[in-house]
């Protein structure tokens, strides 16, 4: 398979019950049953534009290899990042993601290391994060015993505009009154160790195994804008990590993207926040797409031109060509 264009993908909507049935500002159509995200780029999801239009993500990845993913994917055939919206009405269970080496323990290819940009948020929106400094893993089994495993969870509140970073793992939890935009590793292994007493299976093995009692995760320090062209775009780079690096762009006008042709370079994914453009890419048809949608631009395509309509505002994510530290953060 040759040729490849930008994919404008189906956004994927998965039912969960702390999700909710009204999905606005994002989107607009109403839903029949609780909604908690909407995956954009897993590898079932479907491509909506073009020759391969129906076709999942995870079937054109394995056909177009590096063509698609890019050298700096760590696997050929498989895309690398899920990118979706989480929609928490309630708060979710708590729980808890391997890092690379426990994945791999159990037969895993790589971890889960996500991050989450906060798009909007109620003055009440918080978050759990770690573990309170000198809790052990004990202590913590003892408290879920006790349903009392909140308690000895970090709460932070967050603000619209806000970025976390949560290292494989960490314990975790998402309250109510945000809109998340969520980068990972290309997995869904997560295992469950409390919820509330909601008739769903804890896995109280598997999860106390990977704790980790110290982790970096937390609120990664805000960076300056950058301005980009002369029409008062601005670029802000969100996250770098070893797993992805996330950048905000806000678009007043056109602006043109060149991502590398050689070396270590790697597949786009253009999360839309707000506002809608059309993404010209040489010797392809334009493709118009707007909140609540993704862009995947293939590795094989390093030059692109967005256009916005009016005004908008999208999460850029890739994998680093180049060895990335973990970053900074902080909890408060």
């Amino acid at each position: 398979m040759s040729d490849l264009y930008p994919l404008l993908m189906q956004p994927l909507f998965d039912p969960r019950p702390w999700g909710t049935l009204d999905l606005s500002p994002i989107y607009s159509q109403r839903f029949h049953e609780k909604i908690g995200e909407s995956w954009l780029t897993g590898d079932h999801c479907k491509i909506q534009n073009g020759r391969l239009a129906g076709k999942s993500l995870g079937e054109v990845a394995s056909q177009c290899k590096r063509e698609l993913v890019g050298a700096a994917a760590p696997d050929e055939s498989r895309f690398p990042l899920l990118a979706k919206f989480l929609f928490p009405h309630e708060k979710l269970s708590v729980q808890v993601h391997p890092d690379d080496a426990d994945a791999r323990a159990m037969g895993q290819p790589w971890g889960k290391t996500e991050c989450w940009y906060v798009a909007h948020a109620t003055p009440e929106a918080e978050i759990g994060l770690g573990l309170k400094p000198g809790t052990t893993r004990a202590q913590f089994e003892k408290s879920i015993h006790e349903n009392r495993a909140e308690e000895l969870l970090n709460w932070i509140k967050v603000s619209a505009g806000d970025m976390i970073y949560v290292a494989g793992g960490t314990v975790h939890t998402l309250g109510p009154g945000a809109i998340i935009v969520e980068t990972q590793q290309q997995s869904d292994t997560t295992f469950r160790l409390y919820d509330y007493g909601r008739p769903r299976e804890l896995h109280l093995k598997d999860g106390l195994r990977v704790i980790k009692e110290q982790v970096g995760s937390g609120k990664v320090r805000p960076q300056p804008f950058s301005n980009s062209g002369r029409n008062g775009n601005r670029v802000l780079p969100l996250v770098a990590s070893p797993y992805f690096a996330v950048e905000k762009i806000e678009l007043h006008g056109t602006q043109d993207f060149d991502t590398g042709a050689s070396g270590n370079n790697s597949a786009q994914i253009l999360v839309v926040v707000d506002g809608a453009a059309v993404l010209d890419a040489p010797g392809h048809d334009p493709v118009r797409f707007s909140r609540g949608d993704a862009v995947v631009v293939p590795a094989s395509i390093p030059q692109f031109r967005v256009q916005p309509e009016t005004t908008m505002e999208f999460l850029k994510s890739y994998v680093p060509g180049d060895p990335v530290p973990q970053p900074e953060t902080f909890l408060d």
